[in-house]
């Protein structure tokens, strides 16, 4: 398989390496000369060098090009970074999660190949496989595989309860990830076990832990704050710091389920919210979609209707996304005429989650005292 990346983005020209964060910005002259190499023609010296100096690769002088870079054709329809729900199944069960039921349902391999080779055509070159636990797919192994033969550059967002397993790390290793994103729910057995609630699962998540470490896989940890296990923050911290030294956020805000329940929102460690930052808009049906279990693909894993099947509209519905994250963004159902929108810290399609759960203005509204 390909060593590295030569790819359009965003009106720029890149080369990366498959599990490395680093990359490097080329002329569009240097792209069009990988893209129009002719067959068996060897790593020109800038590309040698270029490697050598970014990653302390050497590229062989007689190797054919095609066989070390795989160069990624320019996409009409604009959009560089996606997320996909591999399967909405989960082996843990904690209360707060913001999907609500999680039924195990999805794509067969066959088309799950399909959505794949779409999202390559539509240009993403950054793809998360989330779930549910997408770990726990069966044909996630392969999926991911494919992702790393189409040129994709994959994170992989996990609770980590399957990283003990040596087929899931020899997985990682062969193929590295540009990075995995593991949630952390407590610092001790049973802190752990009582917000995931499965039995057991203390144990072989701080083993996959461990393992990751001893095979320095890219890991960042997610500290996710609730009211069951805040007491542990501090705990959890020097798990990420000290046991592992892994890099890591905290997380201390519930929303509502993606189908407007209130129940995750009962669980808020209200000591411990942070304001958000004001919202100024973002990139989601323009430059980033999201794709669910079924092959539907919405702006975000917010706001997700309407969406655009892709699986029976195949790239010709894409388009059409940029608009609906216009509409959704619009202030309107309980927004509409707000003074404080230029100030606004909670963009609408989750302002909308939370009307629908009950509109606990405190929670997302500076009207209703949240970030005053």
């Amino acid at each position: 398989m390909h060593s590295l990346l030569a790819s359009p983005f965003l009106g720029q020209h890149l080369i990366l390496r498959p599990g490395h964060p680093q990359g490097i910005q080329i002329h569009r002259s240097s792209y069009d000369e990988l893209r129009t190499a002719p067959e068996g023609h060897a790593p020109p010296a800038w590309l040698r060098l270029a490697a050598s100096q970014a990653w302390g690769m050497h590229l062989p002088r007689g190797a054919a090009l095609s066989t070390v870079v795989l160069v990624r054709e320019p996409s009409p329809y604009g959009f560089v970074k996606a997320s996909w729900e591999i399967n909405l199944g989960c082996d843990y069960d904690c209360g707060f999660c913001y999907l609500g039921e999680k039924r195990f349902a999805g794509l067969s391999w066959e088309n799950k190949r399909r959505l794949l080779e779409l999202l390559r055509d539509a240009g993403v070159l950054w793809l998360q496989i989330t779930g549910g636990e997408a770990l726990i797919d069966p044909q996630f192994p392969a999926a991911y595989e494919y992702s790393h033969e189409l040129g994709l550059m994959v994170q992989v967002s996990t609770n980590g309860s399957q990283l003990h397993k040596v087929a899931i790390r020899d997985l990682f290793t062969r193929h590295r990830p540009y990075r995995l994103t593991v949630s952390l729910y407590g610092a001790t057995e049973e802190t752990y076990e009582g917000v995931t609630r499965n039995r057991g699962a203390w144990r072989r998540f701080t083993r996959g832990l461990d393992a990751a470490r001893e095979a320095d896989l890219p890991v960042r940890l997610n500290l996710i704050v609730s009211d069951s296990n805040a007491h542990e923050l501090d705990g959890m911290v020097r798990l990420a710091e000290g046991r592992w030294g892994f890099p890591y956020q905290v997380y201390s805000g519930m929303s509502p389920t993606i189908d407007g329940d209130a129940g995750p929102l009962a669980a808020q460690a209200t000591d411990h919210l942070r304001p958000r930052s004001v919202f100024k808009g973002c990139n989601a049906g323009h430059t980033f979609f999201h794709v669910d279990p079924h092959g539907n693909a919405s702006i975000c894993k917010v706001g997700r209707d309407p969406s655009v099947n892709l699986m029976t509209e195949g790239l010709d519905g894409l388009p059409r996304l940029g608009a609906i994250a216009e509409s959704l963004q619009l202030r309107t159902g309980g927004c509409s005429g707000c003074t404080q929108a230029a100030t606004c810290r909670t963009c609408r399609p989750l302002a909308k989650l939370y009307q629908e759960a009950g509109d606990n203005r405190s929670l997302y509204c500076q009207h209703g005292g949240y970030g005053s």
